[in-house]
C-alpha cells in the first residue's frame, strides 16, 4: 500500500527475547522475510561481542552494501570480535534456559525496585531503566552505586527529553539471586541517602537536596 519495507531494530531483543531468544518477531509469533522485511541487531548487546548484522532479501541487502554510507565507510569486523559473536549464537542455541533465566532477573529487579520505591520504567528485557529526572542526581547517584560496589550507565540529557534523565541497569543470565538482593540493598542505602526513595526527584531539585547529595558524595 506505501510501498515500503518493515524493519525490525532487535538491538535490545536478540539474544533476549523469546522463548529461545530469536528477538521481539518470535515474541509475537512473525516470521522473519514473510512478515517483516529486514531485520537489524546488534553484537555490541546480549553477545558481547562489536558489529553487527542486517538480514533480509538478497537484493536489498546488496543495494545496502553499495549505497550504505555508514556501511560503505565502516571497518570490517575483527576475527576475535566474529568468533565470540559466532561463540555466542551457538551458546544461544545449545543453552536456550539462558534467555528464560535472563526474564526471571529481569522480572526480579523490577518487582524490587519497585518494592523499595524507585520509579522505573517497565519493559520485558533485562535492562531496566531506573528514572532520576535530574542530570545533577543522576550522576551523583550513579557515583554513590559505583563506590558502593554497583556499575550502572547514566543516561542524561540531550540524550533523553530533560526530565527523563535515569541510571541504566543491566543484567546477565549467570547472576544468582543473592548477587541481585545485594544490588537492591546498595539502591535502598543509596536511595535513602540521596532522597530518591518517597519523593520525586522533582521535589528533590526543588527543595535544594542536590547540594546536600554533592556534599554527601565528596564532590566539591
Amino acid at each position: 500500500k506505501y510501498n515500503a519495507r518493515t524493519l525490525v531494530d532487535e538491538a535490545h531483543g536478540f539474544g533476549v527475547i523469546g522463548k529461545t531468544g530469536r528477538g521481539t518477531c518470535e515474541l509475537f509469533g512473525l516470521a522473519p522475510q514473510k512478515d517483516v522485511d529486514l531485520l537489524m541487531g546488534t553484537f555490541s548487546k546480549s553477545f558481547a561481542s562489536l558489529g553487527g548484522f542486517v538480514a533480509g532479501e538478497s537484493k536489498v541487502i546488496d543495494y545496502i552494501k553499495h549505497n550504505s554510507m555508514a556501511f560503505i565507510f565502516s571497518a570490517s569486523m575483527s576475527p576475535a570480535s566474529a568468533a565470540a559473536a559466532i561463540t555466542a549464537l551457538k551458546i544461544l542455541k545449545r543453552e536456550p534456559e539462558r534467555v528464560a533465566r535472563l526474564a526471571e532477573i529481569g522480572d526480579y529487579m523490577r518487582h524490587g525496585l519497585c518494592s523499595l520505591g524507585f520509579e522505573i520504567i517497565q519493559s520485558k528485557t533485562p535492562i531496566v531503566p531506573v528514572l532520576t529526572r535530574d542530570d545533577i542526581l543522576t550522576c551523583v547517584f550513579w557515583k554513590r552505586l559505583f563506590e558502593e560496589g554497583v556499575y550502572t550507565n547514566v543516561v542524561v540529557s540531550p540524550a533523553v527529553p530533560a526530565g527523563m534523565q535515569l541510571l541504566r541497569t543491566s543484567y546477565i543470565a549467570t547472576t544468582q539471586n543473592k548477587q541481585l538482593d545485594i544490588i537492591l540493598e546498595k539502591f535502598e542505602k543509596v536511595g535513602r541517602e540521596l532522597g530518591l526513595i518517597g519523593k520525586t526527584a522533582e521535589e528533590y531539585s526543588l527543595k535544594g537536596d542536590i547540594s546536600d547529595a554533592k556534599r554527601a558524595s565528596g564532590k566539591k
